[in-house]
């Protein structure tokens, strides 16, 4: 069984459904569809309040300082080399990580135009962030906690 990932069919932009796209071999653990869009709502969230690095420059520059927080890597990167030390990186730093579907759809949870293959997701805002009001903080949170406890019971 191969972990396939959806994409938009080019003749019809709005079919959910469509053909599936095959990640990379090394793509694990790779979160399936409902927990995909979990992620990608936190991701979306942390972005808003400034609370991602994002890009592998950046990204690794923050695992090597022994930043915290939850690392998210989109599943469909080629060449894989771009980010194979990574999941390395993570682990060393005792920091959770899971891979993604699609990059595109990383890049828009991360509210940039881009396609991004990695993300860190903050657990608190950095310097110059914009504050989350208490009930934001508070789901934000909670949210951020079911996802880290779900991706440390998939290990």
């Amino acid at each position: 069984k191969k972990d396939k990932t959806p994409s938009k069919n080019k003749e019809n932009d709005d079919d959910e459904g469509g053909e599936l796209r095959p990640v990379c071999a090394i793509a694990k653990p790779l979160a399936d569809i409902g927990f995909h869009k979990k992620i990608l709502k936190v991701v979306k969230k942390a972005s808003k309040h400034k609370q991602v690095k994002r890009g592998v420059k950046e990204v690794v520059k923050a695992l090597r300082k022994d930043t915290k927080g939850l690392c998210v890597i989109a599943g469909d990167i080629s060449p894989i080399d771009v980010i194979t030390h990574i999941p390395i990186l993570c682990e060393e730093s005792n920091v959770p990580y899971i891979y993604v579907h699609s990059k595109e759809e990383l890049g828009a949870a991360g509210q940039t135009k881009r396609p991004t293959s990695c993300m860190l997701v903050l657990p608190d805002a950095q310097k110059g962030g914009d504050k989350m009001s208490d009930d934001d903080a508070k789901e934000f949170k909670d949210m951020y906690g079911k996802v880290v406890s779900k991706i440390k019971s998939l290990d």
